[in-house]
């Protein structure tokens, strides 16, 4: 997959894409400790527009503070940088990795007195799941405990968990797998927040044992525009999985994804009626699309 741009931003300026390699003995390469974000910009009438940057940067903010990482910039300078660097890339659909990790100069656990390496890299990717509905599968492994983590925060070394579900759940013929948290209930997907439907109410599983994606507060804020009522959150037994007439998963490269059936951990297989004309889970990733595309009006203040 080529996915190569002319430029990146590293530590304050552009530099050749070809230019911006790390030592081997750069830390975070050892140890996992690095933060980022994934942020998605968008064609529209306009020119590229960039979803809900301040969010994402703020949420990177709060990330890499949780690592004790010290970028060197404001908010406002990392906005900046991601808005130089979309229009340096000549891409006017794509997505945007900031990261920020320990660099070279130091190993051993304890990092301070590392160099922080700030980075701002942009290219052309397509829609991570399908754009058809999917078939998912409740995996065998638990989301990371949240006392054993900052769930909140978009570490790197928490997707750990999601990179051995992914290769669980492929391995078996499935699109996508499940994660239960450790009292087993639904917690999210390796990359991507969950949805339920029935009788026209939108439910999801409550905060605490998942990560509470930009996406997902998308989704709230346009069920709410549309059906003028908020989503139900509370814990959802897989047990109760059968009595949703409809399921999606929502996440900045997952966009809004139809699930078309989810097969538990006893191989008992749940179809959904979430591809289906008129239904909920088409209704929101309209209005979704036409929210990231600019088309709606409403919204226009979350464009960037």
């Amino acid at each position: 997959m080529e996915i190569k741009t002319p430029f990146i931003w590293k530590n304050g300026e552009l530099r050749d894409w070809d230019d911006t390699t790390d030592h081997n003995l750069t830390h975070t390469l050892h140890y996992g400790w690095w933060v980022f974000e994934w942020i998605r910009f968008y064609n529209t009438e306009n020119g590229p527009k960039i979803f809900r940057l301040k969010e994402h940067i703020e949420r990177f903010f709060y990330s890499a503070s949780v690592l004790n990482l010290d970028i060197n910039y404001s908010i406002e300078e990392i906005m900046n940088a991601c808005i130089e660097t979309v229009a340096a890339s000549w891409v006017n659909t794509g997505y945007i990795r900031p990261i920020a990790y320990y660099g070279y100069g130091k190993m051993g656990l304890y990092p301070e007195g590392a160099k922080v390496e700030t980075v701002i890299s942009v290219w052309k990717w397509g829609k991570y799941l399908s754009d058809k509905a999917i078939d998912v599968k409740i995996s065998n492994i638990r989301r990371i405990h949240p006392m054993t983590t900052d769930i909140k925060a978009k570490i790197t070394g928490n997707y750990v968990n999601s990179v051995m579900v992914s290769l669980e759940i492929h391995k078996q013929g499935y699109d996508e797998g499940l994660l239960l948290d450790t009292d087993w209930y639904i917690a999210e997907g390796p990359g991507e927040n969950i949805f339920f439907v029935k009788n026209w109410q939108l439910y999801t599983p409550a905060l605490g044992n998942l990560l509470p994606g930009i996406t997902r507060d998308t989704i709230k804020n346009l069920y709410q525009e549309l059906f003028t009522k908020e989503v139900i959150e509370d814990k959802i037994n897989p047990e109760e999985l059968d009595k949703f007439d409809e399921a999606f998963f929502v996440g900045t490269a997952a966009e809004v994804t139809p699930i078309w059936s989810i097969t538990t951990e006893d191989w008992k297989k749940i179809q959904y009626k979430s591809w289906e004309s008129g239904s909920i889970t088409n209704s929101l990733k309209t209005l979704y699309l036409d929210t990231v595309s600019g088309e709606n009006k409403s919204k226009l203040d979350w464009l960037y």
